[in-house]
């Protein structure tokens, strides 16, 4: 059966849980609704509707019968508690995504994508939290790898702060930077990390001096201007020697799947792309880096781009 990527779901249960969502029925089950017959009277879907959705989110485990109703399980958490990023998961992302993706006829007409909804960003950041651990390991290590001797690491645009955890619990100095609304949001998820967190924009991101400046599918979502203006900031802020390196999918060396879907997932938000290996080594070296490398990153479709600040002559 087809799966979406990432999301670890089937299509057929990404649209029946999107349906749900756009229909009113999801928020009808996870508030007020215990049987189909009220799930109908509470939406306007019908009674058949109400009924094959709610026995399907049961057969899903989305649902449980108790007594003569049935009662949300953990399962479909990441629709009631938004609090903790790290107890969303991939799934309300993954329907956001869907529901990009069904506008596109209309985006790739009007070249102006939806706006997004109010929950979008927090479940971006619960997608992210949800991370496979073996993907942040490898990522981790692909960096450490182009950069040895790094002690001070910035995560820049470090969204849940998964990958900052990940290079504080190998024992580097480290501190994350994103905008205002993520770092409000994650700081309770990482009080207790010995992680730094900033508020910068990816203009303010020199703000500092580390010996490796890591950022993971950051490049897939900007254009090249903002792109080009990243590598020359990063430079910026990077000690003599330091390496900036950039976990991303790269057209012509990952997986077509993978560049497809970078590819798709720009058309429908309306920025970023998946860029070829040469264009990074041109954006790398006009930023004043040199010995620019396009490392695989082992169990992933990901590569390492990094590069290395110029030392002085």
């Amino acid at each position: 059966m087809p799966t979406a990527p990432r999301s670890g779901f089937d299509i057929e249960t990404l649209f029946l849980l999107w349906a749900a969502r756009e229909t009113g029925v999801l928020d009808a089950l996870t508030s007020r609704a215990g049987t189909a017959d009220a799930v109908a009277a509470e939406t306007e879907v019908t009674p058949e509707a109400a009924r094959v959705v709610v026995e399907s989110l049961a057969d899903l485990g989305f649902l449980r019968r108790v007594g003569d109703e049935y009662e949300v399980t953990n399962r479909a958490l990441g629709f009631l508690a938004k609090r903790d990023v790290r107890s969303i998961g991939r799934l309300p992302h993954a329907l956001d995504v869907l529901d990009r993706y069904t506008a596109l006829p209309e985006t790739m007409t009007t070249g102006t994508p939806p706006e997004p909804s109010d929950d979008s960003l927090v479940n971006r950041l619960g997608a992210h939290a949800a991370t496979d651990e073996a993907v942040v390991r490898a990522s981790v290590t692909a960096a450490i790898r182009l950069a040895p001797r790094a002690e001070r690491v910035l995560n820049v645009a470090g969204g849940s702060g998964v990958y900052a955890r990940e290079f504080a619990a190998r024992g580097f100095e480290t501190t994350m930077c994103d905008g205002d609304d993520v770092v409000e949001y994650v700081a309770p998820a990482l009080e207790r990390e010995d992680v730094t967190l900033e508020r910068r924009s990816l203009a303010t991101v020199a703000d500092g001096t580390y010996d490796l400046v890591f950022g993971e599918n950051l490049c897939r979502s900007l254009d090249v201007a903002e792109v080009r203006t990243l590598f020359s900031t990063v430079e910026d802020a990077l000690s003599a020697c330091g390496a900036a390196v950039f976990v991303e999918p790269v057209r012509g060396r990952s997986s077509s799947t993978a560049t497809v879907r970078a590819s798709m997932e720009a058309l429908a938000t309306g920025s970023g792309g998946a860029h070829t290996d040469a264009q990074y080594r041109e954006w790398f070296a006009e930023a004043g880096f040199e010995a620019v490398r396009v490392d695989d990153v082992p169990g992933t479709d990901l590569r390492a781009v990094g590069g290395y600040k110029r030392g002085v002559d």
